[in-house]
């Protein structure tokens, strides 16, 4: 297989199908949050597979936003910006999950509860220090970049453009987690997990489709040629 810039892009709408399929699977029977599941083999593979779908969520947008940068333009650039650092900041916070918190979690149970209250849109009790400012910076630039990304790429016309308006439904609709306690916060990442499964797959037949026109072409234009050589 020749690497080339089409195969990369294809390559980036696969790691969009992965990440969304992730981030439906860690949110099966996912136990509640809190010290005693932090110090759980359980938890640490959750946040490594964490930590895989947000890497390749950052792969595939960015596949998406360089496949049609010209059609995007300043807001597809400025959603892609915002909608990448908030993955950025995902992934750092799910590598510390991942890491710190199952070794303070015997030592410091009400710190580590905390630090979950905050991941969930709550008040934490106690102080987490730089945790807070770093979670409500993921959750802002996470809603607000994929609603700015939804929004362009709905407007470049290329990928398919529902999966677009459900990205960025599904982003802005993760503010209502703190308003419906009632409601399980998990249901809120099927909207923006089936658009990344969606945009994905557009994006790898797309692409599939730009590839193999050519080589169409190519063969009808040599055709006839071949006919008259006869």
């Amino acid at each position: 297989m020749s690497i080339n810039p089409t195969t990369l892009i294809r390559v980036g709408g696969l790691c969009a199908v992965g990440a969304g399929l992730l981030f439906i699977g860690v949110q099966f029977n996912h136990p509640q949050l809190d010290a005693n599941f932090a110090t759980t083999a359980e938890f640490t593979f959750r946040q490594s597979l964490k930590m895989v779908m947000a890497l390749l969520s950052l792969a595939g947008i960015t596949a998406m936003y360089l496949s049609q940068v010209k059609r995007m333009g300043v807001l597809g650039l400025i959603g892609y910006l915002v909608f990448g650092a908030g993955y950025l900041i995902m992934f750092s916070m799910e590598t510390m999950g991942a890491v710190v918190l199952p070794a303070v979690a015997h030592s410091n149970p009400g710190y580590v509860n905390d630090v979950f209250v905050a991941a969930t849109g709550g008040h934490p009790v106690g102080s987490i220090g730089l945790m807070l400012p770093l979670s409500a910076a993921s959750g802002i630039l996470y809603m607000a970049g994929g609603l700015l990304f939804g929004i362009a790429l709905y407007r470049a016309k290329i990928l398919t453009r529902w999966a677009a308006v459900l990205l960025a439904v599904g982003a802005v609709a993760t503010m209502a987690i703190p308003l419906l306690p009632q409601v399980n916060e998990r249901l809120f990442a099927i909207p923006t997990a089936m658009a990344l499964i969606c945009l994905g797959y557009s994006l790898w037949r797309t692409q599939h489709t730009q590839r193999t026109a050519p080589r169409s072409a190519a063969v009808a234009s040599v055709a006839p040629l071949g006919s008259n050589a006869k």
